[in-house]
């Protein structure tokens, strides 16, 4: 998640399902879980945590903008998604990606699915982790670097963004490889985000991931 955005890191989240769980279960909470872009800001704000509760087992990963720089973002976000897998307590037995094959993943067997997250409940359910974690992390962001504005559009380049890049110039959270705008130097310094979060008690099986 983040892969297009001008700021920020990219994040990946890995969701290891329970065994029961299934995407037509209409008597289940897991039949309200889609494909991030498809629900409400509220909707994910609501199944995000009740999808790490309920999973066997879930971890985030993430890549800085520092590492998107000196990496590119189809490598900075294969780490992104390593880290997720690494960080599950428990190896799975094999992963399934949204979209095309990543090399650089790792060393599991590797299903790739076109639009995975409309299709596969376990990569659904990472895209809303994905999303709901990365979102709150840049809202946090704001609150340090507040004349970005990136609680509006989490570091995407909004047309306020772009105005706030030709104003202030770009802090180290800003991809500085990437044409943010011409003639923009860095200025605020920050800590970039490299850290993995996870959780216990994953179960054998598959995991979806997605970025």
């Amino acid at each position: 998640m983040g892969r297009g955005a001008l700021a920020g890191p990219v994040l990946a989240a890995a969701v290891v399902l329970p065994s029961d769980a299934r995407l037509d279960d209409v008597g289940a909470r897991w039949a309200d879980v889609r494909d991030s872009k498809a629900l409400t800001p509220r909707a994910r704000a609501l199944l995000a945590p009740w999808i790490e509760r309920e999973a066997a087992g879930w971890a985030v990963g993430a890549a800085s903008a520092f590492e998107i720089d000196a990496l590119g973002i189809a490598r900075a976000t294969a780490l992104a998604m390593r880290r997720a897998l690494l960080s599950l307590p428990r190896r799975p037995d094999a992963v399934v990606v949204d979209g095309r094959p990543i090399r650089r993943l790792g060393p599991w067997h590797q299903v790739s699915v076109v639009r995975g997250d409309a299709s596969v409940l376990s990569v659904a359910s990472a895209s809303v982790i994905a999303k709901v974690r990365r979102d709150a992390f840049m809202v946090r962001l704001a609150e340090a670097l507040p004349a970005f504005g990136f609680e509006r559009h989490v570091g995407y380049g909004a047309a306020v963004h772009r105005a706030a890049l030709a104003a202030v110039g770009a802090s180290t959270q800003h991809r500085l490889t990437w044409r943010l705008m011409p003639d923009v130097a860095a200025v605020d310094v920050v800590d970039g985000v490299d850290a993995v979060v996870g959780a216990d008690g994953v179960a054998a099986g598959s995991a979806g991931v997605f970025a």
